[in-house]
C-alpha cells in the first residue's frame, strides 16, 4: 500500500512553512524532508532559489485560502491553485514502491512539486474534513494559521499553548 502524499501531511507542511518560513533552499529541503511529504523526491533534486521563490508564491496564494471571507471564496481560491499547479491525475509507480496517484508530471522542479502537494492536499483536506477546517489562531495577537485535524472540527487555536493562554485571559477577565 502506498500512502497518499496529498493528504493532511501536505496541509501541515503549508502550516509549517507559513508559520516558520524557510529562508534558504537548503532549509526548504530540510523542512520538506522533515514533513515526510515526497521527501525522497526532494532529496534527489537540488533545491534552488527559484524553488524557494515558487514555494513562497504558492504559500501567499494558500494564505488567501486560509483568510477567505466565505466558503465560495475559499473554494474559488483553491480551484485557482489547482488549475495553476496540478494536471490531470495519473497512476504512477515511479519509485517501485506501489501504484499511487500523482497530480503532476514526474519531473517537475521542487517548487512546483511543493505547490502541487499543498494545493491538492488543501483541496482534499477541505473536501474530506470540511470547508471551514483552515483558520487563524483565536488568541489575540497571535495570527498563526492552523489546519483543523480534530475529530470534532472545532479547532480555534494554533497550539495548546495559545489555547491555554486564551483560557487564562478569559478566566482573569471573569474574576476581575
Amino acid at each position: 500500500m502506498h500512502l497518499n502524499p496529498y493528504g493532511a501531511d501536505a496541509v501541515l507542511l503549508a502550516v509549517n512553512l507559513v508559520t516558520r518560513p524557510a529562508t534558504t533552499p537548503d532549509e526548504l529541503a530540510e523542512r520538506c524532508e522533515e514533513s515526510g511529504v515526497e521527501s525522497r523526491l526532494v532529496r534527489e533534486r537540488h533545491v534552488t532559489a527559484a524553488d524557494l521563490a515558487a514555494v513562497r508564491t504558492a504559500l501567499d496564494e494558500w494564505l488567501l485560502v486560509v483568510d477567505a471571507p466565505d466558503e465560495q471564496s475559499r473554494v474559488d481560491l483553491v480551484n485557482a491553485m489547482l488549475a495553476k499547479y496540478t494536471e490531470h491525475p495519473r497512476l504512477t509507480n515511479h519509485a517501485g514502491d506501489g501504484w499511487h496517484m500523482h497530480y503532476r508530471p514526474d519531473n517537475v522542479p521542487v517548487g512546483r512539486l511543493v505547490a502541487t502537494l499543498i494545493s491538492t492536499g488543501t483541496a482534499l483536506h477541505l473536501a474530506g474534513r470540511g470547508i471551514t477546517r483552515l483558520g487563524r489562531c483565536a488568541t489575540e495577537g497571535c495570527g498563526n494559521v492552523y489546519a483543523d485535524l480534530s475529530r470534532t472540527g472545532r479547532q480555534r487555536y494554533c497550539s495548546p499553548a495559545c489555547a491555554n493562554r486564551d483560557a487564562v485571559r478569559r478566566h482573569r477577565a471573569r474574576v476581575s
